[in-house]
């Protein structure tokens, strides 16, 4: 096994330029999402792997269902590399980002390299998986070993918008059955359980007038204020809500987006809010959107002429942890810490992931991929995005390692 190893850290130096060109080749091209017309990213990107020798299943999602979702385009791709019969490991990372926003001191889209640094949007969460379990793939394919089983590389375009249309399509259309995943990752750390999340739009309806009659109205604005008085308030008694996982502390409520209002002289008629509610694996998600129901509708009870409408948005459940996700867990670690030279833990997110699609389907699945230590030193979702490139390489040697005890019979029974 050592023999192994090492062959594969030889492999991953040897084509590591090559992995760099292959991640700055995945920034070039944008993916926003919204608006989420990702198709052409994943037609790029399975040339790129087609030119690794790698065959690339294409898996359009209808376009009547893409609309629906909100966005314009999706395709999902699929690499499958048989040895034999044995364990199906999925490699789940997904293509789609969020737009690039303001304040960028490096093109968002160029994958500038400074100072042993690649920058651009996407390229931590989560193209660089991409290029770490391509690579991986490719190094653990060279080791020599005699392998059995399926490694299968997942590569989506929805985790932004809940992933259903992604891993989840990938999964419901039984176009893949894994015994075990691995998802993208974002940190040093081994993720075995995430939050949910709940995002909610509030329309607040009233009457306009104008503002020098206001009373012939019923001010939206102000019955929308009253509900995220309630809000905040409800938001500060979380701090009593304990999860028992590290990584995770307590619930969040965040209100991201209001809109409303006609003109400066017109009583506003309609307000729309939108929040997102991050629901700890400890807590029951369908409570919760009662819970939150009832304090905005008590919020404006009374107030004559206005009505509210609350449409969910997403509802994305929490990641918990898994039979048979310990030894997983457990293997990434042993290599993550061999490589980094570090006692690399296992912990939970506070965010939430396409993982737990593999956990809904039971399938066993923890997070680990390219990051740096936090997520907030990649500045993941903010300007300057970037990974630092001696990650993405040890990285990818730890995922080929983990590979190479997963479908090497000598290494030992899989979870």
């Amino acid at each position: 096994m050592t023999g192994g190893y090492a062959r594969i850290a030889e492999v991953v130096e040897q084509n590591f330029a090559a992995e760099v060109a292959f991640l700055r080749e995945l920034v070039r091209v944008p993916s926003d999402t919204p608006p989420g017309d990702n198709a052409p990213h994943a037609r790029h990107t399975a040339k790129l792997l087609e030119a690794m020798g790698f065959q690339v299943e294409q898996h359009p999602v209808p376009v009547a269902d893409v609309a629906a979702a909100g966005l314009v385009s999706l395709t999902n791709l699929m690499v499958r590399r048989s040895f034999g019969p044995g364990p199906v490991i999925a490699l789940n990372a997904h293509g789609d980002v969020v737009p690039p926003g303001d304040g960028w001191s490096k093109p968002p889209y160029a994958g500038l390299i400074e100072d042993g640094r690649m920058f651009g949007r996407g390229v931590a969460v989560s193209k660089s998986d991409f290029a770490t379990y391509a690579f991986a793939l490719r190094a653990v394919e060279a080791a020599g070993a005699q392998l059995k089983g399926t490694v299968e590389l997942h590569f989506t375009y929805d985790e932004e918008f809940g992933g259903l249309l992604g891993p989840g399509y990938l999964l419901r259309r039984q176009l893949s059955k894994p015994d075990l995943a691995i998802a993208a990752g974002f940190a040093y750390a081994v993720v075995t359980a995430h939050n949910g999340c709940l995002q909610l739009e509030v329309s607040v309806h009233g009457k306009a007038a104008h503002a020098a009659l206001p009373e012939s109205g019923h001010d939206a604005l102000a019955a929308a204020v009253a509900i995220l008085n309630a809000l905040y308030s409800e938001r500060r008694g979380y701090a009593s809500i304990r999860s028992g996982l590290p990584g995770i502390a307590t619930p969040t409520l965040n209100v991201g987006l209001i809109a409303g209002g006609i003109h400066t002289n017109v009583v506003p008629d309609k307000v729309t809010l939108r929040l997102d509610r991050r629901i700890i694996p400890e807590e029951d998600a369908q409570a919760v959107e009662v819970r939150l129901g009832e304090v905005i509708e008590r919020a404006v009870l009374g107030r004559p002429g206005i009505a509210v409408k609350i449409r969910r948005l997403l509802s994305a459940a929490a990641l918990r942890p898994q039979p048979g996700q310990a030894r997983l867990a457990e293997t990434v670690q042993k290599h993550a810490s061999a490589i980094f030279g570090e006692p690399i833990g296992a912990t939970a997110s506070p965010l939430y992931t396409d993982a737990r699609l593999y956990g809904a389907s039971g399938v066993p699945v923890v997070l680990y991929g390219a990051g740096p230590r936090t997520l907030l030193e990649a500045n993941a979702k903010r300007a300057d995005e970037n990974i630092l490139l001696a990650d993405l390489r040890r990285a990818t040697i730890v995922v080929a390692r983990v590979l190479l005890d997963l479908l090497d019979p000598e290494a030992g029974p899989t979870p």
